[in-house]
């Protein structure tokens, strides 16, 4: 284990309980996932300087930012923050939100103009700089506060539900700009979502928190096929995500095959714009895979993967197979749910080998 970048020991008071949680942070970004209510923002906030309640230690690299009720200020912390609400300024141009921290990369030494150019080209918002705005659509003005955070020169990069605001169509837009932040920006990030497809895709590690409290924490599918987490992710539509590179594509379909290098089993899609050989990444809920003991003949789904069972979860009168793919059982796993009939019937156990099935409709391709 590298040596954390975050360490706290934090207790704050809420209406309800006290956030109490006590964690090192070492992987470059990091997750926390909860329902609605549990203190997710609050951590944030406290780790942004903005809860005066907060209480406990708080060190971020050799810095001491937060020393019983001592607080350093949050200018003071050298953070990036994205906050759900945005908060940028009414009627300024793009550019001018942008340059809103440039004092601070100024300060540090940095050119602002060149952080500038390279934040506005990797967000693609160099032909929206003259604007208002006020003219933008959503996912422009998230890319805009995005891009704000990062032209300040953050040590540290902190994102409030950064697609909670956007449906669907715009969560498949904005999602690739989040990765493309992961790579090329080496300041750590730390991640507050409700929802279970950013924190698979973006990040190293994941913690979930109920009621306060840290519940588990471990590498993203690892936390959300916990029974105590699976519960909560379920409820806004669990996705499987998996890279995958395109390798063909039709007017009707589009070929990938699964892992970053495209040396995984081969997935047919419904055909997107993605040039050949690029990374991607894919969902494929849960809820939408049908098994198999057999390969099946004669089905209208397109997509049939060899694997085997890991091990199984009951999770609220429903089993969650937790399954690797024979062909590539270093990717990550792929959850299942079925009901207790259908395992029963089955007789599903662990380590026995099966068929998933899904329809190419049943992928979403988030670029």
């Amino acid at each position: 284990m590298s040596t954390p970048w975050l360490e706290m020991a934090l207790r704050v008071p809420l209406d309800r309980f006290d956030l109490k949680v006590e964690a090192g942070f070492d992987a470059h970004v990091t997750g926390v996932f909860g329902p609605s209510g549990s203190g997710k923002t609050t951590l944030l906030e406290t780790v942004a300087g903005l809860r005066r309640n907060a209480r406990g230690r708080l060190v971020f690299k050799d810095t001491t930012w937060l020393e019983g009720g001592k607080s350093l200020p949050p200018e003071a912390r050298g953070i990036g923050y994205v906050p759900q609400d945005l908060l940028l300024f009414p009627r300024r141009s793009v550019r001018k939100n942008l340059l809103a921290g440039a004092a601070r990369a100024h300060a540090q030494g940095l050119d602002v103009e060149a952080v500038l150019d390279k934040v506005a080209t990797m967000l693609e918002l160099t032909p929206l700089m003259e604007r208002s705005v006020d003219t933008l659509s959503g996912g422009e003005r998230q890319r805009v506060s995005l891009g704000r955070a990062l032209c300040s020169g953050p040590r540290l990069l902190l994102l409030d539900e950064p697609l909670s605001s956007l449906d669907g169509k715009l969560r498949h837009r904005i999602l690739p700009f989040l990765q493309r932040v992961r790579e090329e920006f080496e300041a750590p990030i730390l991640i507050v979502s409700h929802q279970p497809l950013e924190l698979q895709a973006l990040c190293d590690e994941v913690l979930a928190i109920q009621e306060g409290k840290i519940v588990t924490r471990g590498k993203p599918v690892e936390v959300f096929t916990d029974p105590r987490v699976y519960g909560t992710a379920s409820q806004e539509g669990f996705e499987n995500v998996q890279w995958a590179r395109v390798v063909e594509r039709s007017e009707t379909l589009c070929r990938l095959r699964l892992g970053e290098s495209g040396d995984g089993p081969e997935v047919l899609v419904p055909p997107f714009h993605q040039a050949e050989d690029v990374a991607i990444t894919i969902g494929l809920r849960a809820n939408e895979i049908l098994v198999a003991l057999k390969s099946p003949q004669g089905l209208s789904a397109r997509n049939c993967l060899e694997a085997r069972v890991l091990k199984l979860e009951e999770v609220e009168g429903r089993i969650l197979l937790v399954t690797l793919l024979d062909e590539a059982p270093y990717l990550p796993p792929i959850a299942v749910e079925l009901t207790s009939l259908a395992v029963q019937e089955l007789e599903i156990r662990s380590g026995m080998p099966i068929q998933l099935i899904f329809k190419t409709t049943a992928v979403n391709v988030y670029g």
